[in-house]
């Protein structure tokens, strides 16, 4: 069997390709709502009951928003739906600025969390639909991940900065202000007829009950929990070694430099590796030891240098594990499913989210920093386990291959 074509050089992507690329880091270099929410919070001077409610809420918003989107981006198109997402965030997020009692906090939060990742899933099916081949959609997949991080750099940047002089709530505001223009474009560049054959309920039914994809999602969820740890169970730790917060916004630099650092190098190797037949589930179980173990490390530093270190030690199993997971996407996903598949995977990064501070809290509290390093490691472990029953099932002989479109 040849090989596939080499894949597509930037130049050569459409426009549609390059408006959601650059989309994609403008709306997360915005992204001031999630990381500035607690801060919000406690302005307000909610109770610990009242602010973790809120805070819940948005997380339950942000899991169903990813399947409530993906759902839609098959149904009535991804045009419409990122539209629309949009354009709830436009309204939603300045309600979330504006808001003081806590009822009206938390019906915002759940509202802003449906739509705050919204982009994901439905990207990935455009992705899917307009880019043919697997090394074209490795390649694009990699520069996502790279403009998601260094947008998120911005928003640790501008947000530090701007924070005291403007007030969070002007920076909510500006978040919404930029999704409302990625709206607008949206609506210009992406065709309205894009998927061109909706999918009926058994296509979706299918989706719910596909072990693939259900093998996938358990194994990224538990290789994706160390990612999650760096944002919850990190600042924990470091806090009870003494540290200040400056010395946490270090270890989120040197996460940030070593993804555009390695991100121009390992994209052109996994774009090589996205042109064999067999999709990527080696290195996905590969991710996950080096997001175990590097995360792991962790729970052995005490330093703000040793902190930073375990965190840049991660980035290449957080590369990896998403250009190599959306490979696995996209070979198993039928084409009239593409969204609602994009949408359960987009799951796990939220269900992440919830589960890393949850298991990181327990570790802290039965045996410190050293139960958390162990854990830590044995999550990305298992999560590596995982990918030798998705090796088998996706090889099986009666196995009918996915069509591409």
């Amino acid at each position: 069997m040849s090989d596939p074509p080499s894949s597509p050089a930037p130049k050569r992507w459409p426009p549609v390709i390059w408006a959601l690329l650059i989309g994609t880091f403008a709306v997360r270099a915005a992204g001031f709502v999630y990381p500035y929410l607690p801060y919000r919070l406690d302005e307000l001077h909610l109770d610990t009951a009242a602010a973790s409610t809120v805070l819940a809420l948005w997380g339950a918003g942000w899991f169903t928003g990813q399947l409530l989107c993906g759902w839609l981006a098959d149904r009535i198109g991804r045009r419409a739906t990122l539209a629309s997402a949009m354009a709830v965030a436009a309204v939603g997020f300045p309600l979330l600025a504006e808001a003081h009692t806590p009822t009206a906090l938390a019906v915002a939060a759940a509202v802003s969390g449906l739509v705050y990742d919204a982009p994901r899933p439905i990207v990935s099916a455009v992705v899917a639909d307009t880019i043919p081949d697997e090394p074209g959609r490795a390649y694009l997949t990699g520069w996502r991940h790279f403009a998601v991080n260094l947008g998120a750099a911005t928003t640790g940047l501008v947000g530090g900065v701007l924070a005291e002089p403007v007030g969070i709530p002007v920076l909510f505001w500006f978040n919404a202000l930029v999704c409302a223009a990625f709206a607008v474009v949206a609506l210009r560049v992406i065709p309205p007829s894009v998927p061109a054959h909706a999918p009926g309920r058994r296509g979706h039914r299918e989706a719910f009950t596909d072990p693939l994809l259900w093998l996938l999602w358990l194994a990224s969820l538990l290789i994706l929990t160390p990612v999650a740890a760096l944002f919850s169970v990190l600042p924990m730790m470091m806090a009870q070694d003494g540290l200040p917060p400056t010395a946490y916004g270090w270890t989120q630099v040197a996460s940030a430099a070593a993804v555009i650092g390695l991100s121009p190098l390992l994209n052109p190797w996994l774009v090589r590796r996205a042109k064999r037949p067999a999709p990527m589930v080696g290195l996905l179980s590969a991710s996950g030891i080096i997001l175990g173990a590097g995360m792991g490390l962790a729970g052995l530093a005490s330093s703000t240098a040793g902190y930073g270190a375990a965190a840049a030690l991660a980035v290449p199993g957080e590369i990896v594990a998403f250009v190599a997971a959306t490979d696995i996407l996209n070979r198993i996903a039928p084409p009239s499913s593409r969204g609602v598949y994009a949408g359960i995977w987009g799951t796990t990064l939220a269900a992440a989210v919830l589960c890393a501070p949850a298991l990181g809290g327990w570790a802290l509290a039965h045996g410190g920093h050293h139960l958390v390093a162990l854990t830590t490691l044995m999550t990305g472990l298992l999560g590596a386990a995982l990918c030798l029953p998705l090796t088998a099932l996706l090889h099986r002989p009666v196995r009918t291959p996915r069509a591409s479109a």
